[in-house]
């Protein structure tokens, strides 16, 4: 079950969620039919659920949003992108583990 706490974005909403202010965000870029996403989406719901309040944390299906991962040159998936203040401070691709996940966030806080 997927944590309330994530947000989903796509065309429409991601510019204003992504740029709201000084809360650092991590957007996951996944599809349903890629199976390093589905073995990420648990760590990612627990990053959310534990980190509520003082990250965001969301998702971004490539396949409803492809426009968004042009813009950003997402070609493999799982993508991570890290934002402060609206703009890219960090990227990842692929599995990662919930610590350095979380402790990339923080080193923007």
């Amino acid at each position: 079950m997927a944590s309330a706490n994530v947000l989903n974005l796509d065309d429409n909403n991601f510019d204003n969620e992504i740029n709201k202010g000084a809360t650092p965000v991590l957007v996951d870029f996944w599809a349903p039919w890629c199976g390093p996403c589905r073995m990420i989406a648990p760590v990612l719901d627990k990053i959310a659920d534990a980190m509520a309040g003082q990250a965001i944390v969301a998702k971004v299906n490539v396949d409803e949003a492809p426009g968004v991962a042009s813009r950003f040159r997402v070609s493999s998936i799982p993508t991570l992108l890290f934002f402060k203040n609206g703009e890219v401070r960090e990227q990842v691709v692929g599995l990662q583990s919930e610590a350095d996940l979380t402790s990339r966030l923080k080193a923007l806080m």
